[in-house]
Parts: C-alpha cells; sequence; structure tokens
C-alpha cells in the first residue's frame, strides 16, 4: 500500500502549534514509506534541520501520537515504529529476518473478523492485525 498522509496538515486540524522544528518531522513522518523508529526519524530529521535534537523527536513523537496523529507499532523487534494515523484500516505483515513491514488489506479476512466477533456474541468495532513469517523465496 503506499500512502502519503499529510501529517502537519492533521496537526492544524487537531490545533496543535507548529514549531519549525515540528514541521520538519512532520514532514519526515508524511514522506516515510516505512515504519521507522525515533532514531530513524531523528536521523531523518536531523539531515534537513542539524539542529534537531533526538530529545525533540521523542516529545513530538509523543505529542502527535497523544492527539491521534502518529500509530505506535511494536512489530516485535524491540522498537516502537511510527506511521501517520491512516485514513482507512490495513493490517502489516512482518518479515522477522528483514524486518520489513507489509500493508495489506484482504476483504475476505475482515469479514471473517466480524463473523468471529458475532460468534463470540461481539460487535467487532476495531482491530489490529500483524502477521509475522519468513519469505518462501528466502533459501535455506
Amino acid at each position: 500500500m503506499n500512502r502519503k498522509i499529510d501529517v502537519e496538515a492533521l496537526c492544524h486540524e487537531k490545533g496543535l502549534r507548529i514549531t519549525e522544528q515540528r514541521r520538519v518531522i512532520a514532514q519526515v513522518l508524511s514522506d516515510a514509506t516505512d515504519h521507522p523508529d525515533v532514531e530513524e526519524l531523528h536521523k531523518r530529521s536531523a539531515a534537513i534541520d542539524p539542529g534537531i535534537s533526538i530529545a525533540t523527536v521523542y516529545r513530538t513523537v509523543r505529542l502527535f501520537e497523544e492527539a491521534g496523529i502518529l500509530e505506535r507499532h511494536d512489530f516485535g523487534d524491540g522498537r516502537a515504529r511510527y506511521e501517520a494515523a491512516p485514513e482507512s484500516h490495513h493490517d502489516h505483515l512482518i518479515d522477522v529476518e528483514t524486518g520489513n513491514v507489509i500493508e495489506f488489506v484482504d476483504p475476505e479476512l475482515e469479514q471473517l473478523q466480524k463473523i468471529i466477533a458475532e460468534k463470540l456474541g461481539f460487535r467487532l468495532v476495531d482491530h489490529r492485525m500483524e502477521l509475522y513469517g519468513v519469505s518462501l523465496d528466502r533459501k535455506n
């Protein structure tokens, strides 16, 4: 899935004050095609504005997460990784050997999850799915 979310616009919608450093961090997040951790966000942001400290990135990420602008993920590699809050739902498949994260949507799977919830006496209101695997193409 290739989507671009305007994080700065989301900040404006949520009424967050946008400093120049927050603007750089928001742009880096908007441009990300992966799920970077704070260290990677700092590296990319500092390449644009060398004055951005790792502490500023941590504070900004926390602020954006609390405002519902960012989603935090733990893909089992010991690092909190982030993506702009998606406009539409998607799930993740994580390659445990490379750490690559593949986003996907499967309508059949979505329907099955609703059916399972109903069988258990619930109406599904939200979910998060992360699948972990190794490539079938990789030689051992």
